[in-house]
């Protein structure tokens, strides 16, 4: 299992969510203004935000301005927070759908990289029945994407062989 920290995993579940219907490079382009608006996605003080913090975060231009989205970061940390209460780590709690090591595809073209796919399917229901939110499936492939739990690379790239490696 590749080395992230939870609060690592956590930024990255909420940047996935953030991004639902929109480019990445649209949450790659606002990940500092995410950094200093969610509290360096400290998952303890964002369980915290009140009515007030939230309209304020619906100013704020650094961000993706969507209701629901900005909603979902704070109940996705106290559903963090509720998963540390029963589990070692998150990392461990997340890792588990995939038995705690990558999945190593070996895509040739872009066309076989899917959507989604099973694991992704039990990750999300599992995620959404412990409280999270803009946790559907295609959102939970590209965490898992993100995260280096699958190894998307095509086996023409020369990521492949490196991140097969880095898991091994």
């Amino acid at each position: 299992m590749p080395n992230f920290d939870d609060r690592q995993l956590f930024e990255f579940l909420l940047l996935e969510g953030a991004q639902a219907g929109l480019a990445w490079i649209t949450v790659l382009k606002k990940r500092e203004g995410y950094r200093k608006a969610f509290s360096q996605f400290d998952p303890l003080r964002i369980a915290r935000y009140d009515k007030r913090r939230l309209e304020r975060l619906l100013q704020n231009p650094n961000i993706i301005r969507n209701r629901l989205k900005v909603e979902s970061a704070v109940s996705n940390a106290r559903a963090y927070l509720s998963i540390l209460e029963t589990h070692d780590s998150f990392a461990d709690y997340i890792w588990q759908f995939v038995d705690h090591q990558p999945v190593q595809n070996r895509f040739r073209s872009m066309k076989q990289v899917p959507a989604n796919t099973p694991v992704s399917d039990a990750m999300s229901r599992q995620l959404k029945k412990d409280g999270f939110r803009f946790v559907g499936t295609t959102i939970c492939y590209a965490y898992m994407q993100a995260t280096g739990m699958v190894n998307d690379h095509l086996v023409s790239c020369f990521r492949h062989d490196e991140c097969r490696q880095v898991s091994a």
